[in-house]
């Protein structure tokens, strides 16, 4: 008796369910029987149920997504049952301050070499010119009714006894 099928072994999720990988699987484009950890993992922490429910519940095209994302949880569970992902994300944050401050001491010591030796402000704070001056379309104007111009009299002086200052 000859067989025109050709033999599909069951998924990684069928084999470890000890049952029969039917066509159509909602199993089988997300866990090949290459990879049975996999599977394991995910059915350890979240069960065949609740996954299959998950995938059903999505569309067909993010199905893949929601798998991988279920995968990475697991594995992360498996590794670390308390924090999971959380304790991953929180190691990669801490490494990620840990490496601005560097970058930060860095800068400031390639700042202060470039400064032949010159203090290095710690923090930049924002330069406003001294006296009662406002930035208004590209001139300082005084706050003593100064108009756009700068200058208070209509005398278009730019100092004097007019008081209009203005720079362009």
């Amino acid at each position: 008796m000859s067989s025109s099928s050709s033999y599909n072994p069951p998924c990684a999720a069928c084999k470890f369910l000890k049952r029969k990988c039917i066509q159509g699987c909602v199993f089988a484009p997300y866990f090949p029987p290459e990879d049975p950890q996999k599977f394991m993992n995910v059915h350890k922490i979240f069960g065949a149920s609740n996954v299959t429910k998950l995938i059903n519940d999505v569309l067909p095209h993010q199905r893949q997504d929601v798998v991988s994302s279920l995968a990475y949880e697991a594995a992360a569970r498996v590794r670390d049952p308390v924090y999971g992902c959380v304790g991953v994300i929180s190691s990669l944050q801490q490494q990620v301050d840990r490496l601005q401050k560097d970058l930060d001491a860095a800068n400031a010591e390639l700042i202060q070499h470039v400064c032949n030796g010159m203090p290095v402000l710690t923090s930049i704070q924002p330069v406003t010119p001294a006296g009662p001056y406002h930035y208004v379309n590209r001139t300082w104007n005084r706050q003593n009714g100064s108009n756009s111009h700068g200058n208070a009299g209509g005398n278009g002086s730019a100092g004097g006894s007019g008081g209009g200052w203005w720079w362009w």
